[in-house]
């Protein structure tokens, strides 16, 4: 990320160890502080709320009789889950470690302590009966848990809720496709989305496709890149937008680049909807909601969820699968919003029906029939909220979408023709029945085929609940022409006309002028401190035409309006086109033709001369940075590409022969296409470098190793673990079981390059992989001044910046 200066160091669990507050407590009396007892002013959350209990019973979203064991497994934490990267050069090696280490220690403990989940493919998946403050807390759990934060650090694991892994298997991902994740943070599910298209790929080769993952805070973006970083790829751009408002990056049809491109616009194969939500599918994890939770927090995010799903299908191609997602339960945000979609589609959108897909996995059916709730009172249709003054309410929160009963001439009231809803007047059936009081108002069910939404809920797997749609676009949508609607949020119909027609779609479902694509009046501010998979309630913005706007909203419009032309505050993508040093390191290194060069590497620093990185990009984001280009730059990029090259900067840097060394994130995808500057060590040679970070030359154990090491250039070189003693070949075999590390050679010494959570993980592998007894190490004298000079070039792990 731009604007920060200084050298930013891998943000670690250890670093918020001290400030880390426990969500399963809250403080009673701040005055028993000075008690002798410090956990005197500390008692557990009041796990119940009788405004929930009621709202979700009337719902009907579990049998009567399934209600009380639906509110015991919400009242009980969450056990603790994560994934296997099945990307990982290790992930045979850990799934073994966790079948036959792991699994037993934790049955020791009297549970069944861990198990795969038998519904995601490959069982990469996996759930402990533990909850994560359990695994804090337990000291016979000690080494699993920090199995699990390592793990999770370097990349091999993602620690993330079971039903949170659901949504990108539903996406059907292929490593050709472009998929774009909207409401990205904290980035559980691109890094999933990026093992998709990584699985089958060969080493040294890229995928063809690309992601494209997007969140509106930035706080939050620089998560989810610290987040994807673990993932070590050259096919994924982190952008800043609002997701209802992502441009399109348009380019004219006739342009003169527009052939060579093969895409006139940014659209996406796959589009992943995970909205922002009320977030009471958390309740396990995030028990504080039960104290804040209310009607009103679904209520107020419905129209952002509704505009974030349709901008997503406006960038879906033609034939793409879109999934739609909350954490929530609430079928206001949930069915509410399908329901909308459908009827503003018709028939160019087509809800898929995925109950054959993933057999093994518990789901029900999504709601037919739901009403509203505000401020105390029970709404079965629109009319209902009109009756009552609620301006707040919308249609599309009802099954039908519209105003269902008008006033005729004799001051009667007769229904009106409903679009995908039946009208089932109270007494002739028992599904949406309104408060007596009321008397008698029209309730209704929809008949579109909301079954095919999939509804999970956590006494079934023994998880937190979740909601998932799964769209399929047949043709381009139609164009939307929203009338003066004088039930909009806005307060001034006005105003409400001039938002509405921000929502004019040409053919092709693209924005007809960007200016007039304003946020709609009954759309909420999305907050940045989101957890995963949890949002709180958000406050609506109502504007009145004729008030005068703050000094906030005006920079707010201001930022809006600024669709073309660089971002403030960002760093610039710019292509690294210096031929003499892009020439200098092909030779240093040996790389071959094969590997493409041209056009793929790039920096963030706008003065070319001194740049410090040099970030390499596959050929598909190199195509969407060009089109970028060529479209008055509409994205906000904030990371881009995998850190291929980094200048050094030591003394002994400066006189190599070649000033920039392979960064570790793209060695793996460098190697096989290398020719020069490799060295095969034995494995005691790799382990002691791994041991010791710096080893003199005379120190080295393998007699063919050290006159390898003292005939390559001074500089970067890589060392390549030699498995069981074979046969080096010049230039090497590479296979997804090669261990290779960066090193720099010095004039006495070979030091590491490699920070120390990778090198404690691939010492602890070579351990497993080769059983390599514990002997008596030589005597090596390690020069401390070359280790504390070197140890400022390991690669660190966030932004990237210059």
């Amino acid at each position: 990320m731009g604007g920060r200066g200084g050298r930013s160091k891998r943000t670690q669990r250890k670093h918020f160890r001290d400030g880390r507050e426990n969500v399963w407590k809250k403080k009673s009396d701040p005055q028993q502080e000075n008690g002798s007892n410090t956990d005197d002013h500390w008692a557990p959350f009041v796990v119940e709320n009788a405004a929930f209990e009621e709202y979700y019973k009337e719902q009907g979203i579990v049998r009567p009789e399934e209600w009380d064991s639906f509110m015991a497994c919400l009242r009980t934490t969450l056990p603790a889950a994560f994934r296997v990267n099945s990307s990982s050069q290790f992930c045979t090696d850990l799934m073994s470690q966790l079948e036959d280490e792991f699994t037993k220690t934790l049955q020791a403990e009297g549970t069944e302590g861990l198990r795969s989940l038998p519904w995601y493919p490959g069982n990469f998946a996996w759930q402990s009966t533990f909850s994560r403050m359990q695994l804090r807390k337990n000291k016979s759990l000690g080494r699993f848990h920090e199995f699990l934060k390592q793990e999770n650090e370097i990349g091999n694991i993602t620690r993330q809720e079971a039903v949170s892994m659901i949504p990108p298997l539903f996406l059907d991902v292929r490593r050709d496709h472009f998929v774009i994740d909207m409401c990205a943070a904290p980035g559980s599910k691109t890094f999933q989305l990026l093992e998709m298209i990584h699985q089958e790929s060969e080493v040294g080769s890229l995928p063809s496709g690309m992601i494209v993952a997007n969140d509106v805070d930035v706080k939050r973006c620089n998560l989810l890149i610290h987040q994807t970083k673990r993932m070590s790829t050259a096919n994924l751009v982190v952008t800043n937008h609002e997701a209802q408002h992502f441009p399109s990056c348009h380019m004219k049809k006739d342009h003169v680049n527009a052939s060579e491109l093969g895409m006139t616009q940014l659209l996406f194969d796959r589009v992943l909807c995970d909205v922002p939500c009320s977030g009471d599918g958390t309740l396990r994890k995030a028990p504080d909601i039960w104290r804040k939770w209310s009607v009103g927090m679904a209520n107020g995010v419905h129209c952002l969820q509704l505009q974030i799903a349709m901008r997503g299908l406006t960038l879906l191609k033609t034939g793409g699968r879109m999934v739609y997602s909350t954490c929530s339960m609430n079928p206001v945000e949930n069915e509410a919003v399908v329901s909308e979609i459908l009827r503003r589609c018709g028939d160019s959108v087509q809800l898929v029906d995925v109950s054959s897909e993933l057999p093994q996995l518990i789901r029900r059916p999504g709601l037919k029939s739901w009403k509203v709730r505000d401020k105390g009172v029970w709404l079965a249709s629109h009319n209902d909220a009109c009756k009552h003054g609620r301006s707040g309410i919308v249609p599309s929160m009802f099954p039908s979408g519209q105003v269902h009963v008008e006033t005729s001439d004799d001051g009667n009231e007769k229904p009106t023709t409903i679009t995908g809803a039946e009208i089932l007047i109270d007494g002739n059936s028992n599904k949406g029945d309104v408060d007596a009081a009321d008397g008698g108002l029209v309730a209704e069910v929809s008949s579109l085929p909301l079954e095919r939404c999939m509804r999970f809920v956590p006494h079934d797997q023994n998880t937190g609940a979740f909601f998932i749609a799964v769209f399929h676009k047949i043709s381009h949508l139609p164009v939307l022409q929203t009338k003066s609607n004088k039930h909009s949020r806005e307060p001034n119909s006005d105003n409400g006309e001039k938002v509405k027609q921000g929502e004019d779609k040409d053919i092709n479902g693209m924005d007809v002028s960007d200016e007039e694509a304003t946020v709609d009046a009954g759309v909420v501010d999305k907050e940045s401190d989101e957890d995963e998979d949890s949002n709180p309630s958000k406050k609506v913005r109502v504007q009145s035409p004729n008030k005068a706007k703050s000094r906030a909203e005006k920079a707010n419009d201001k930022r809006k309006l600024q669709i073309q032309g660089r971002w403030y505050g960002v760093d610039p993508v710019v292509f690294f086109k210096d031929d003499a040093i892009l020439t200098r390191i092909k030779e240093f290194y040996g790389i071959k033709e094969s590997f493409p060069f041209s056009n793929h590497f790039i920096t963030r620093n706008s003065d070319t001369i001194h740049v410090k990185r040099i970030y390499y990009i596959s050929e598909s984001v190199k195509n969407v940075v060009e089109l970028n280009f060529l479209a008055g730059e509409q994205l906000k990029i904030t990371s881009i590409g995998l850190k291929m090259f980094e200048r050094q900067t030591s003394r002994e840097g400066v006189s190599s022969p070649c000033v920039f060394r392979i960064s570790s994130e793209g060695l793996p995808l460098l190697l096989s296409h290398m020719t020069k500057q490799i060295a095969y060590a034995s494995p005691v040679d790799f382990k002691h470098l791994l041991q010791y970070k710096s080893i003199k030359f005379p120190d080295l154990v393998d007699e063919g190793f050290r006159e390898k090491v003292s005939t390559l250039s001074l500089g970067c070189c890589v060392v390549v673990l030699n498995k069981g003693n074979e046969g080096s070949s010049d230039p090497p075999v590479v296979d997804k079981s090669t261990i290779a590390i960066g090193c720099w050679k010095g004039r006495s010494s070979l030091a590491v390059m490699v920070t120390p959570i990778d090198c404690q993980e691939l010492l602890e592998r070579i351990m497993v992989r080769f059983e390599t007894q514990k002997e008596s190490l030589p005597d090596v004298s390690c020069d401390d001044a070359q280790v504390k000079e070197d140890s400022k070039t390991a690669d660190d792990v966030e932004v990237n910046k210059d």
